[in-house]
């Protein structure tokens, strides 16, 4: 997904939420409602684009990781270029589970209005990836416990 990529899905988005506003029936926040309208058109842009790219060798993952390299807006250093690999590692539920409570420190009752499961599958969720990245990061950074 390169810079074009996300504005489509954020233009894709906006466009979405105004089309189905007269359905917002403030049953949520929002922030919460906008956010899974968001993530939603997120996940279908890259299914949709690993569709289109299944005679690849490479999964969306790889390829993602590759771009993140080759970034010139990635201003990170290397110890947060393996965290974005680790992270990519994960499979897509933990992924949004991991990226939504580490980046956007949201809380688990948000998550679940989101996402639209139980708080503690998502504490179990990120418990589980929390644990995958950490492994990860001790693998390939040659870090000890």
């Amino acid at each position: 997904m390169d810079h074009d990529d996300t504005d489509d899905v954020l233009q894709n988005t906006f466009i979405k939420a105004w089309k189905a506003l007269d359905n917002f029936k403030e049953e949520s926040q929002l922030f919460t409602w906008l956010y899974r309208i968001a993530t939603n058109e997120a996940l279908g842009f890259l299914r949709q684009k690993n569709k289109n790219q299944i005679q690849s060798i490479h999964p969306i993952e790889e390829q993602l990781g590759k771009n993140l390299e080759s970034d010139p807006y990635f201003t990170g250093d290397g110890l947060q270029l393996k965290l974005q690999q680790a992270i990519l590692t994960l499979p897509e539920k933990q992924r949004l589970v991991f990226n939504m409570r580490y980046y956007d420190e949201m809380p688990y009752e948000e998550m679940s209005g989101v996402l639209e499961t139980s708080v503690g599958a998502l504490k179990a969720s990120y418990h589980i990836a929390a644990k995958k990245v950490e492994d990860y990061l001790k693998e390939h950074l040659n870090l000890r416990s």
